[in-house]
This record gives C-alpha cells, structure tokens and sequence, in this order.
C-alpha cells in the first residue's frame, strides 16, 4: 500500500528514474510498472539468500517497505555495495538491525527510516532542534484514523500494543507498557484526543542522535470508544494474553476499520535551551501517503535527489538530515500541511 504510493511520488518528481516494482505478487506489481511507465514488476520473496540476484543486475537502491525478518535482503543489498532504505521495523527489530551492521561496515548507506511515518517525526524534531537546541523534551501525539488504510506491515506493527518497551526519560532508560500513561492533546483542528504511549524508534534514536533526554510518543484513535476499548484490555491484562499467534485474526479485527480512508494528523512539542517549538503535520490523504512521503525524503536523500551529496556508507537515521529545511517544501508540495512555531519557520527560510 504504501510502496505503491511512494512509487507514484517517485515517478511524479523523477519521470526518467527507473523503477523496479518488487511485490508479494507478479500481477499486482506487474500492473503498477505499467501505469507508472519507465518500469517492471516482479514477485520477489525478501526472505529469501537470492531476494537482491533475483532483482536482476546491481540496482541504484533498494527501498524497503514491507517487513524484512531477518534482514536478509537489507544485508545482501549492504554488503553488495547498494543502498537501503527499510521503513518498517519496531525499535526492537531496529536495534537488532544495527547490531547485524555492526560486525563489518556497510558497503554503502542504510537508511533505517522505521520512525513514524518514515522518520518524519524525527526529521522535523531536528529541524527544530535548530532553533531550540539540544531537545530537552520531545513530546508526539498521534490522531489514527481508524478508518484509514492500512496494509498488512502496519498491523503487525500495531500487534505489540500487549507488549513493554524502553524509553528515555530525563536521560534514563525504563520499560513502560502501551496504551498507559494517557494525555489529553488538542490537535490543529481544534479537536482534543486522548493519546497513550506507543512503541516507535524515535524514542530509541532521538536520544542516540540528537541528544534528547526525554521522549514520548503517544497514539489515540479518532474514535473515542476505540482507544478506551484497548486502553481497558491493556488495563485487564487482555492483550497481553491475546499476543498468542492463535488470536492474531482477533488483534487484526480490533485494529481493522473500514478502510474507506480517514486523515493522518500528529503533533510534536520539542523544548530545548532555547526555546519552545510545536509541529503539526496533517494529511488529508491519510496515513499510507504521508508514511509514502516520509519514504520519499529517505530515498530522495539516499540518491542524492534532493540537492546534496549521497550519505556515505553506514548506517544513518532520519534525524541525521544535513538539510532539514528542504523537508518543508517537499512536504507541502506533496499536499501534507505543516503548521510550524514562526520563529522556527523565519529560520528555516
């Protein structure tokens, strides 16, 4: 789902890049290489040692939408000297990831993008950074539009709501459990949403990265009842017992709406020294396109498309962005409204 967005990007603001449609299925990809021109498509299984031979040749880069397990095929693409962009990993697989890398240095970049919406929190977050300094606290709430879509990566994700994870809090790292911990946000909308704690990467690099000492990201749905129906089985013990891989069509029903399309919308406070910056992002295309333009800036940045030199080989996070201002137009001239501090939008221009 959304690596069919990001291709349709990627063919609007590059027309001559070739495209190398890699699917689940031949007919699907197949048939999104014929609608975008200047591609092909074909089935490719990334679990498997010939995923990259299979590709046919060296390609430019591979980018990495769907879950990658083992990392098999971000490691054959790495130490092939191609560069990776992967999304789609919960901090835990993250951490994994780079210690895989650690044993021998990557023969080209990896970009690990996995933070929401593809690193668009944390790169915005650094941009901030600018004006504030070193964040002292970075606190993202999340509005979910359950009826958005959502493929099948973005479930499994959202599977671990029964499961405790680490954070950073005034510089010490702690487990907390999901779904606790709530706050009341008002998004750009003027709605207020009650969010609780999610597990996302930004809470594991912000701090790594940028320095940060504090660190909180929280979710909430559109929909009032929905959050208090999982906040009460997280509360009971319910979730966690329904982690079982019996019960994952039943977690997959909790999560599912009608997928006939909702609008993406999160906020970010970032205090630092200096200062106080608050972002809002919205996207009335929904959640599958905006996490398409976060991977779009990754691999815009990952090419060299987006006026500055490619990174060199190793392994970099969204937040190492050399330049975050130019974030804000590819954003907006995609559609995604961003509501930004003045002081930090004078800044920036």
């Amino acid at each position: 789902m959304v690596g069919a967005q990001l291709a349709l990007l990627l063919r609007e603001r590059h027309p001559d890049l070739p495209l190398l449609i890699a699917g689940r299925r031949d007919a699907p990809a197949r048939e999104l290489a014929a609608r975008l021109g200047r591609a092909e498509g074909v089935a490719l299984d990334v679990r498997s040692p010939q995923a990259l031979a299979a590709l046919g040749g060296k390609p430019r880069a591979v980018l990495s939408l769907v879950n990658d397990p083992e990392d098999t095929l971000l490691l054959a693409a790495s130490r092939g000297g191609v560069p990776v962009l992967d999304i789609t990993r919960w901090t835990s697989r993250l951490k994994a990831t780079v210690l895989r890398l650690s044993g021998a240095t990557p023969g080209a970049p990896v970009l690990l993008g996995s933070a929401w919406m593809a690193g668009l929190v944390p790169r915005l977050v650094a941009l901030a950074a600018r004006t504030v300094g070193r964040p002292e606290r970075v606190e993202v709430a999340i509005r979910f539009a359950l009826a958005d879509q959502a493929g099948p990566d973005s479930l499994e994700y959202m599977d671990r709501l029964g499961l405790s994870f680490e954070v950073t809090e005034d510089g010490q790292e702690r487990q907390v459990l999901p779904l606790t911990d709530g706050r009341r946000v008002r998004f750009s909308d003027g709605r207020h949403t009650r969010v609780f704690r999610l597990d996302t990467p930004e809470q594991a690099t912000l701090p790594r990265v940028l320095g940060a000492r504090t660190v909180t990201t929280r979710l909430g749905f559109d929909s009032g009842f929905a959050t208090w129906t999982l906040v009460a089985l997280q509360r009971l013990g319910i979730l966690r017992l329904l982690q079982h891989p019996r019960w994952t069509p039943l977690r997959r029903m909790l999560l599912t709406g009608s997928n006939t399309g909702g609008e993406a919308a999160w906020v970010a406070d970032v205090e630092g020294e200096r200062g106080h910056v608050r972002i809002e992002v919205v996207d009335p295309l929904g959640q599958a396109h905006l996490t398409a333009v976060g991977a779009l800036l990754g691999a815009e940045r990952l090419l060299g498309l987006d006026g500055a030199p490619p990174p060199p080989p190793g392994v970099w996070f969204p937040e190492h962005e050399p330049r975050p201002d130019e974030t804000l137009a590819t954003l907006r001239a995609c559609g995604v409204e961003v509501r930004i501090d003045e002081r930090l939008a004078r800044e920036a221009a």
